[in-house]
């Protein structure tokens, strides 16, 4: 079967796409913060900022986000993520939004991962 030319995958590595394009909306994959610091707030400016980075590539911005799952290794982590979140997300925008907490994959340095849905 000849590949979708209306599905385009993003920094695909064999296991994940990071980002994928399918029908005017783009779904990302989860993502976490480059830097294990210990800090909630540190890693989820960065987790925004890497959002931001493959909306952007898919051509779109934060201000077309539909949806958002949060998970924290630590619910007592909410206020401190959720101030982050206020100072970057679009309010005349905000996405619908769930947050949870979970263990999280790796060797239980990631604090936060993020995974969105939106519209190009």
């Amino acid at each position: 079967m000849p590949p979708d030319s209306s599905l385009q995958r993003l920094s695909s590595n064999g296991r994940l796409s990071r980002a994928v394009v399918h029908a005017g909306t783009v779904y990302l994959a989860g993502v976490v913060a480059r830097e294990k610091t210990p800090d909630v707030a540190a890693q989820t400016a960065d987790v925004l900022a890497q959002i931001d980075a493959l909306l952007k590539e898919a051509g779109t911005d934060r201000s077309r986000l539909l949806r958002v799952t949060i998970w924290l290794h630590d619910i007592g982590d909410f206020a401190a993520m959720n101030a982050v979140w206020d100072g970057w997300v679009d309010a005349a925008n905000a996405p619908a939004r769930a947050t949870v907490e979970s263990r999280l994959a790796g060797d239980g340095a990631n604090l936060v991962e993020m995974m969105a849905t939106a519209a190009l």
